[in-house]
C-alpha cells in the first residue's frame, strides 16, 4: 500500500483508576468521543484497564473478551485503530500485551519484551521474543511498551527491501514522575537514530502503589525536534505526521545506509 500522505494521531494522556476496568473503560470511553476530529490512530497509555499493577492472576483475562472487545467498539465507532496494553492471559502464562484493533475488528498485538524488575514484572508476566510491525494507510509502525525505551537496539530500524523498516515508533507507558528526565532524553533519541517519527503517551496521577506519574507524553520528528508536549496534566492532544517531511529528509541525510547489521536471538 502507497503510504497517505498524511497521519493523524490522538496522544491520551489520563489518569487511571485502580485495578478497576470497568471504571477505566467508561472514562476512557467518555474521553474518546470528546475527539471531534477524524484521526486515524488513538494512543492509550500502558495498562489503560488497570493501572501498571503485577497482580497478573486477578486482572488477567484472554483475548477477545471484555478489554478486547471493547477496543473493538471503540475503533468501530470512532473509525480509528486503537492502541494500548493490557494484562492478558494465554496457556497459563501472562503478558503485558500491546493490543492493536483496527475498525474492522482485526486485532494485532506486541508483548512487552523487556520487563521492569525493578517492580518485579518479570515475575509476574512472560517476556515477548516477536516485534511486530504494523500497517496503516501505509505507514510502517513499531509499537514499544514504556521499559522497552532504554533498549535502543531492539528498536533499531533495519533496512527491509531496501528501505528502512518503519516510519514511526510509539511507546505507551506507566513511566514514574522520578525518573521522567530518562524518558524526555530517550525519546527524541530514538526518533534521531532512527531517522523515524517518535511518540510516546504516558500517564498522570498516582496509583494505588502510591506511585506518581507526570506524564510528559509527546511527539518528536525525524530530527528529534518536538512537535507536541502535553505536561503533566490530563490532556488529549491530535497531531499529523507529514510523510512529504519524513522521506525528503531520508533522502537528503541517508545516514541509514551506513548503519551496521545485526540480527536479535
Amino acid at each position: 500500500m502507497i503510504k497517505s500522505a498524511q497521519l493523524t494521531i490522538a496522544l491520551v494522556q489520563t489518569p487511571l483508576y485502580w485495578k478497576d476496568k470497568v471504571a477505566n473503560m467508561a472514562m476512557l470511553e467518555e474521553k474518546l468521543w470528546e475527539i471531534e476530529k477524524g484521526v486515524d490512530l488513538i494512543i492509550l497509555p500502558e495498562m489503560f484497564p488497570t493501572g501498571f499493577s503485577m497482580d497478573a492472576a486477578e486482572l488477567a483475562e484472554p483475548m477477545n473478551l471484555n478489554v478486547c472487545k471493547w477496543m473493538k467498539q471503540m475503533a468501530a465507532q470512532k473509525k480509528a485503530t486503537i492502541t494500548g496494553s493490557a494484562i492478558i492471559q494465554v496457556d497459563g502464562n501472562y503478558y503485558n500485551r500491546l493490543l492493536w484493533v483496527s475498525p474492522d475488528g482485526m486485532i494485532q498485538h506486541y508483548d512487552k519484551r523487556h520487563l521492569f524488575r525493578m517492580a518485579d514484572e518479570d515475575q509476574s508476566f512472560s517476556a515477548g521474543n516477536r516485534l511486530p510491525i504494523f500497517e496503516l494507510n501505509g505507514w510502517k509502525i513499531c509499537p514499544q511498551v514504556c521499559y522497552d525505551l532504554r533498549f535502543p537496539i531492539w528498536s533499531r530500524n533495519r533496512m527491509v527491501d531496501g528501505q528502512l523498516g518503519y516510519d514511526l515508533i510509539f511507546y505507551v507507558a506507566s513511566w514514574p514522575a522520578a525518573r521522567v528526565s530518562a524518558w524526555d532524553a530517550l525519546l527524541p533519541a530514538r526518533a534521531i537514530e532512527n531517522l523515524a517519527y517518535s511518540i510516546g503517551v504516558n500517564r498522570v496521577a498516582e496509583d494505588g502503589n502510591g506511585v506518581l506519574y507526570n506524564g510528559h507524553s509527546a511527539a518528536y520528528d525525524f530530527k528529534g525536534n518536538q512537535l507536541v508536549f502535553l505536561g503533566e496534566i490530563e490532556k488529549i492532544t491530535v497531531l499529523t505526521l507529514e510523510a512529504q517531511e519524513l522521506d525528503s529528509y531520508r533522502e537528503k541525510f541517508p545516514s541509514w545506509m551506513d548503519s551496521d547489521n545485526f540480527s536479535i536471538k
